[in-house]
This record gives C-alpha cells, structure tokens and sequence, in this order.
C-alpha cells in the first residue's frame, strides 16, 4: 500500500525538464521530421531540398558583372549575310534585356584599323556569336575574329556561340568541334536559342561574380 501511495504522488518533472527531453527526442530521429518535411513538399525521398534551387540573379541590375564590358553580344559574320545579321541584332536588342551587340559595320569606329576593332570587340563582348555559313568560311576576318575569340577565352561555356546556316556538318570549322553549335534551320528559334544561350552565360556570370564578393 505505501509503495502504491509513492507512485501516485511521484512528482512531475519540471518544465525544464520536459524541454530537455523533448528536444533530445527530435535530435534522435531527423528521418522522421525530414520524411514529414519531403511529403508536404512533394519531393521524392532522397531528394535535398536544401540548394535544390539556385537563386537567378537580375543580369540587368547595376551593379552586376555585366556592366564590366561594353557589349554582351558581339556578332562575328560575313559580308554577304549582313541582312539575316542585321535582323538577329534587332530581335536581341528588342528583348527585355536590352543586349548590347557589337555589330562591325555599324558600331566600328571610321578611320581605324580592321584588326583593331576585330580585337577589341571580341575583348569588350561578353558572348560571341559565330554565324558561320559559306561566306564566312572564306573571309580571312572572319576566321581571324574566331581565332581571336577562341585566344581569349578557350574553355568558357557559353561564351563562343557557333550557328550554322546553309554548312554541311563536314565543313564545321575544326577549331570548334569541342563547341555544340545551333543549326539555324528554323530563324524564330535559332533566335530564341541564341537569346538564352546568352542570358545563361550573363547569368552564370553575375552569379560567380558575386558568390567571390561575398
């Protein structure tokens, strides 16, 4: 009888008490909360939800890398294709974006010398689009400007944009094999390939420019 007195006056822990033993509880079975976590999400188990979206930065904001250089597209072409040229600039820079295009006959300084300003686009272009069809492969400037560009920045994706037109994959110029390319078959999407290929790269861009700042 006095044993079963005890225990039913036994007294209850503490408040303290409680929130200890609670949260020791939750540090010992995360699979439970995690498991929990992934049903009201949706996600599969397995899946890390933590980093699973990357943060897209603002490639129009002021103070983003964009803004080091001069143009964000510099547009590497013949001559004779000027008329298919002209309308690529036209459709980028009417994106909501704004791109900036180097484009030679137009923005080139009168007076100075070719390669100086073949040089100094590709320097002073984020991306460059190599619009490679049977005029471009026989104009010498047009091979010096991809050389140029390929000098510059050899391994960075995205940066060197290669479309073909009217070019058998055979004569796809071998200093680019390493590149996949955009065929322009259809112009409205070779457009829009080319439009992404560039803020993917600007974005990739800002993004490595400010996890460094940081």
């Amino acid at each position: 009888a006095g044993w079963f007195r005890r225990l039913l006056h036994k007294p209850k822990p503490s408040s303290a008490e409680s929130s200890l033993n609670a949260s020791c509880s939750a540090s010992s079975s995360p699979s439970s909360s995690s498991s929990s976590s992934a049903e009201s999400s949706g996600s599969s188990p397995g899946t890390s939800l933590t980093g699973s979206v990357r943060s897209t930065p603002d490639i129009s904001a002021s103070g983003s890398a964009r803004w080091a250089k001069s143009y964000d597209v510099c547009i590497c072409h013949s001559e004779v294709d000027l008329e298919l040229v002209e309308e690529l600039v036209s459709y980028l820079e009417g994106q909501p974006e704004s791109f900036r295009c180097f484009l030679q006959l137009r923005d080139a300084a009168p007076g100075s010398a070719v390669v100086t300003e073949l040089c100094d686009a590709v320097q002073n272009s984020h991306c460059w689009v190599m619009l490679i069809t049977p005029g471009f492969l026989r104009d010498p400037w047009c091979k010096y400007q991809m050389h140029q560009a390929l000098a510059e920045a050899p391994m960075a994706n995205g940066r060197t944009i290669p479309v073909l037109k009217d070019v058998d994959r055979k004569d796809y110029p071998k200093e680019l094999r390493n590149l996949y390319y955009i065929y322009m078959a259809l112009k409205e999407k070779s457009f829009q390939q080319i439009r992404d290929t560039v803020v993917r790269y600007l974005q990739e861009l800002c993004r490595s420019s400010a996890s460094g700042t940081e």
